[in-house]
């Protein structure tokens, strides 16, 4: 119940988060930027997409707060009653024709709520699923909370694909765009009534009965547990990198091959999330059986290998082509990582501390690459004459990153994690075959 209860209300504010930048690959830049040319709208328009990720890790630091000393499930709820009230106000926004320059303001003040809102969402989805799971099958209780981003997405885009199909482009383009974002109001209202009902983990109840919650969780993480921060927000760069220059980089990039009025790239991605259901659980169930740090290595190096690859294929604007590209590139070399990635860092931390941990590495590495990535490799494009080669090279200096810091990483697949770890319990564990201190 609770994996199913993380999925659900996961899928729902993931739809909201990735429904905007859906819209910014798409339709903002005319809407809201139209006083610029087209190229310069769209790093703009990015621009503002990735204002949100900025917002992240101020939202997993107070959700870590509130999570590590009052509980998970409360700060769940209210992540997704941020995150649904701001989606719904993105699409009954005035455009620039409308009001001028107060449109794409309103629109950042959006965009940075809903940072908030999903800056506290995976940490505490995360640690429900993981903290609840039995200790062999962690990887896959905790791939519903993953799941739940593939779910969101393969709702964000088929609502803009059903959006953009039904519609006349300049339907479309008047009207027909608000309405993904508009239906998030419901969505949101039906994950609540299910997060209503989750109750906390044994493991952070019984630390609450036995009076050992953190006073200042933030402190006695970078105190005792610092460089799990350091290694989870390494390993989090090249797989959040190579997400989003797919699906929202790659659904621009693709439009300028073949044409703005296709809708190869939509669903290209809408192929791959359906997968996504399929693939992530996979990957996190043989890292039960394997180890999470072998597919997490596995998954950064080919994803470094693969992405020219992926640029030749979109350059050939054969649509079977480009899916199958998308679907090698997310579901086989991304969800290597992804897949096994919530209880990988779930169980890098201690319970006193494992909300914050988990949401400060995870939303850290976001603004690193996620947020940024679309708006750098548009960028990169434009200084390149349009061609890809020096997003591959950005990418692959990510990719060298997270490399390093999983090989670095401990193995924790075996890890008892329903410990209090207090700080003398946290001075000793294993990196790879050598100890380490301060973990």
């Amino acid at each position: 119940m609770v994996a199913l209860g993380s999925f659900i209300g996961t899928t729902i504010e993931w739809y909201d988060f990735f429904l905007y930048g859906t819209a910014a690959a798409l339709v903002f830049s005319p809407l809201f930027f139209p006083a610029v040319s087209p190229a310069v709208g769209l790093i703009v328009a990015f621009g503002t997409y990735a204002v949100g990720f900025l917002a992240r890790p101020l939202g997993g630091i107070i959700a870590g707060h509130v999570g590590d000393r009052i509980g998970r499930k409360a700060m769940l709820v209210v992540s997704l009653m941020t995150m649904g009230l701001s989606a719904t106000l993105i699409g009954a926004l005035p455009t620039y024709a409308s009001v001028g320059i107060w449109a794409p303001v309103l629109l950042l003040v959006l965009r940075l709520l809903q940072g908030l809102g999903v800056g506290g969402e995976w940490g505490g989805a995360a640690l429900m699923s993981v903290e609840s799971a039995p200790a062999h099958r962690r990887g896959f209780y905790g791939s519903f909370t993953q799941i739940g981003v593939s779910g969101g997405m393969l709702l964000a885009v088929g609502a803009f694909t059903a959006a953009k199909t039904g519609l006349t482009h300049p339907a479309f383009l008047a009207w027909g765009w608000r309405l993904p974002f508009l239906i998030s109001f419901v969505l949101v209202f039906a994950g609540l009534v299910i997060r209503s009902r989750l109750v906390e983990p044994e493991s952070f109840a019984k630390l609450k009965r036995d009076n050992a919650v953190a006073d200042k969780p933030l402190v006695d993480l970078f105190r005792d547990e610092r460089r799990a921060v350091y290694l989870t927000t390494g390993m989090r760069l090249s797989q959040n990198a190579i997400y989003y220059l797919y699906t929202v980089f790659g659904l621009a990039y693709v439009a300028r091959t073949i044409g703005e009025d296709t809708n190869v790239g939509l669903h290209a991605v809408l192929i791959s999330s359906a997968i996504g259901l399929v693939s992530v659980p996979v990957w996190a169930a043989l890292s039960d059986r394997y180890g999470r740090r072998p597919l997490y290595l596995f998954g950064a190096v080919t994803s470094a290998v693969f992405i020219a690859p992926f640029f030749l294929f979109a350059d050939t604007g054969n649509p079977i082509l480009i899916t199958l590209a998308m679907v090698v590139g997310i579901n086989v070399f991304h969800d290597a990582m992804y897949g096994p990635q919530a209880a990988f860092f779930t169980e890098m931390f201690s319970t006193r501390v494992r909300y914050s941990g988990a949401s400060v590495g995870y939303q850290i590495g976001s603004v690193f690459a996620g947020g940024f990535s679309p708006l750098i490799a548009t960028a990169l494009l434009a200084a390149g004459n349009g061609q890809p080669w020096l997003v591959v090279a950005y990418f692959i200096v990510l990719s060298i990153v997270t490399i390093v810091c999983a090989y670095l990483a401990p193995e924790t697949n075996r890890k008892d994690i329903d410990t209090h770890g207090d700080r003398k319990a946290c001075t000793t564990t294993h990196l790879g075959d050598s100890s380490l201190s301060e973990v």
